[in-house]
């Protein structure tokens, strides 16, 4: 690698709709590198999508997660940024230290609304069409200690339709995430204005 290479490295828990998204886009770009994928659940189709595209993955646990040889693994991966797609754990302290304004999550909601622990997939969905909003849509954040409240780098919204539900929802937000989330990740690592 020479030294304009940046270095990405994707944390997901789930189906990995979103990490393979990422890799997709920076599949044929010689400038940036989707290192490796983590994650801590050893049922997630994220796994073997990931192992299949001969793509390093580390499978961990909750209590590895807050051990300093984690943190050490990271550190020595070196990554320009880390990506929380679908990742559902929360990033300890330490690792939010030491790789500040250097970690990224995106979340299906227009936070400040509908943000913090417990607020993920069609819970989020759910409480916004229970609470009759207007628009939803997501969020692209910096991540803090604090769940959902580290600095906001970008925001898209829709219209709520009168008889949405919770899946269409769903479903309207996660094609707009596809569609954002590897443009910002872009944008970030080239040091663009947002």
């Amino acid at each position: 690698m020479n030294n304009t290479n940046k270095k990405v490295i994707i944390f997901a828990s789930g189906s990995g709709s979103n990490a393979l998204k990422i890799f997709e886009y920076f599949n044929n770009n010689q400038n940036i590198i989707i290192d490796s994928i983590y994650c801590n659940n050893s049922r997630a189709n994220v796994i073997n999508v990931f192992q299949k595209l001969s793509i390093k993955t580390v499978l961990f646990n909750k209590k590895e997660l807050y051990e300093s040889t984690f943190l050490e693994t990271i550190k020595n991966t070196n990554p320009d940024l880390i990506v929380l797609a679908g990742f559902l754990l929360k990033i300890p302290e330490k690792i939010v230290s030491a790789f500040e304004n250097r970690i990224i999550n995106i979340h299906p909601s227009l936070l400040p609304k509908y943000g913090g622990k417990g607020m993920y997939g069609l819970n989020i969905h759910r409480e916004v069409i229970l609470n009759k909003e207007k628009f939803s849509g997501l969020t692209i954040h910096y991540v803090n200690k604090e769940y959902d409240k580290g600095a906001v780098i970008f925001q898209k919204k829709i219209k709520i339709k009168e008889k949405e539900t919770p899946e269409s929802l769903s479903s309207k937000v996660l094609k707009l995430e596809h569609e954002n989330y590897p443009i910002i990740i872009e944008k970030i690592l080239n040091n663009e204005g947002l």
